[in-house]
């Protein structure tokens, strides 16, 4: 009888070992500059579409600093993305494939909220959009958080730790660990709950081969949460 082979590295890196080394420095510092400024952003904490903006930006740069490494090794953004992204019906099946992770993702984080009995802190609360036009640059800020982290965290980061250390098991946990601790601002109970949830989105990413239902769940998830909670919380 054959027995399940076990999950198998993804067979060479797209980038220098000291690119990876970068970029979770760049994230770590970014997030430490978020937690010591008790926001978003460390310049335009003091005005919501500021702080939104220089978010947009920072990601974005962090997403260039990607695509220089991937040139790097003459490789294409498509080798993160992942499986042929055409067809109505393929996008069809990841939004509805994004929907169901999201509800069933949130069910588990609802109760791991519940047990460490974490509640949103100042900062959480400070970011939240309250009038139509930071509710427009908001949705902007959840589109690029949508894209650039899942290319970030699941696309490269990801794949370079499951390379490095020849598990996909250990890149799917350790990337979901930057992940977290990328969001120093939350405060320490919320980083956990971001760990099991950038894990979660590691799993899914892995399953399907392709970033785009995780792009599609992650984007509704800080758009829905974050409207949502700004009208209650208003």
């Amino acid at each position: 009888m054959s027995t399940p082979a076990s999950p198998q590295p993804q067979n060479h890196a797209v980038a220098p070992a000291w690119h990876t080394i970068a970029t979770v420095f760049i994230m770590l510092a970014i997030s430490g500059l978020s937690y010591y400024s008790r926001g978003l952003a460390p310049v335009g904490r003091h005005n919501q579409i500021a702080s939104y903006v220089e978010a947009i930006i920072m990601e974005w740069l962090v997403f260039g600093f990607i695509w220089f490494g991937l040139r790097l090794r003459k490789q294409r953004m498509r080798v993160l993305l992942g499986e042929d992204w055409g067809g109505a019906r393929q996008i069809l099946r990841d939004i509805a494939i994004g929907v169901l992770f999201l509800i069933a993702a949130n069910i588990v984080l609802g109760l791991i909220s519940h047990l460490l009995k974490a509640a949103p802190n100042a900062a959480i609360q400070g970011i939240l959009p309250h009038t139509p036009a930071q509710i427009a640059v908001y949705f902007l800020l959840t589109v690029t958080a949508g894209i650039c982290e899942e290319i970030i965290f699941r696309g490269y980061l990801q794949r370079q730790f499951s390379f490095f250390f020849k598990n996909v098991v250990v890149g799917v946990m350790l990337q979901g660990v930057i992940f977290g601790a990328s969001h120093g601002y939350q405060g320490p109970k919320y980083i956990l709950i971001i760990v099991v949830y950038g894990v979660l989105f590691g799993v899914l990413a892995q399953w399907r081969h392709s970033l785009r239902p995780g792009m599609i769940a992650h984007f509704l998830q800080d758009l829905i949460t974050g409207v949502l909670a700004g009208r209650f919380l208003r």
